[in-house]
């Protein structure tokens, strides 16, 4: 490179940051592929049968993590081009100030989330594959990302779930144990019905059933069956609540 092209380049500090900040771009976009094809395969081979439900998740999110680094990093980089700017960016590089930055803004909604989607990599109470219902949601977890939760409904819908509602909410994970989940609808009987009868009735029928609730107007009746799939889930209640109020109004159980 010779002295003018030397002088072109250092006074246009703009181009310059550009560059740069395209150069940390690529290696982000080149680190994210490589990572997800590699490590996959060595997950898999170490862990035989194929990579697990909690490998996946982590994987997943520490492979976008390191992107986002590696773009801050060059974020950084570029606005230390610029004169004013270089000092305050060279100093957060050289003194490891970016880190506090980041932890200093956590209380921020963006910043929070993702604080809360590295507690949940982590902790995991939720795994990509598993069956949830987080508040009226029920669904399978298609993803677990930098600041929110992809959550697939039963009718094909995508929900999406920043991740600090979950790490301070209640979930209810069905498949965090096994992969199937067990049958469980409600029966109301009507005030003054033979509650005993009923319960012989539908245990007759094979069915497991308690007194889940008793008030003035009636009875709830929590009604089970075998464990399924998730995905068959909703389903299977459906036909199990039909079956378990058919069976109840063939004995004159449900009144008029």
């Amino acid at each position: 490179m010779s002295a003018s092209d030397l002088d072109w380049w250092t006074g246009h500090p703009a181009i310059r940051a550009a560059v740069i900040f395209a150069f940390f771009i690529l290696l982000a976009l080149v680190f994210d592929r490589w990572f997800a094809a590699r490590a996959q395969r060595v997950a898999g081979r170490m862990m035989r049968g194929g990579i697990t439900q909690q490998a996946d998740t982590r994987l997943r999110f520490v492979r976008r993590l390191v992107s986002l680094a590696l773009i801050l990093v060059g974020t950084l980089a570029a606005l230390s081009q610029f004169e004013g700017l270089g000092r305050v960016a060279g100093s957060l590089l050289a003194s490891g100030a970016l880190v506090a930055a980041i932890v200093g803004f956590a209380a921020r909604s963006t910043l929070a989330n993702l604080i809360a989607g590295i507690m949940l990599t982590i902790t995991q109470p939720l795994r990509v594959g598993d069956w949830i219902t987080f508040e009226d949601h029920y669904g399978v977890v298609e993803d677990v990302r930098l600041n929110f939760t992809l959550l697939r409904a039963l009718g094909d819908q995508r929900i999406v779930i920043p991740n600090e509602r979950i790490a301070s909410g209640v979930l209810r994970n069905d498949t965090l144990e096994a992969g199937v989940v067990g049958l469980d609808v409600s029966v109301w009987l009507p005030a003054g019905a033979d509650v005993p009868r009923a319960l012989d009735v539908l245990r007759e029928s094979g069915l497991a059933v308690t007194i889940a609730e008793t008030a003035a107007d009636g009875t709830r009746l929590a009604v089970g069956d075998e464990r399924v799939p998730p995905a068959e889930r909703a389903e299977r209640e459906a036909e199990l609540r039909e079956r378990a109020m058919r069976r109840l109004a063939a004995d004159g159980l449900l009144g008029a």
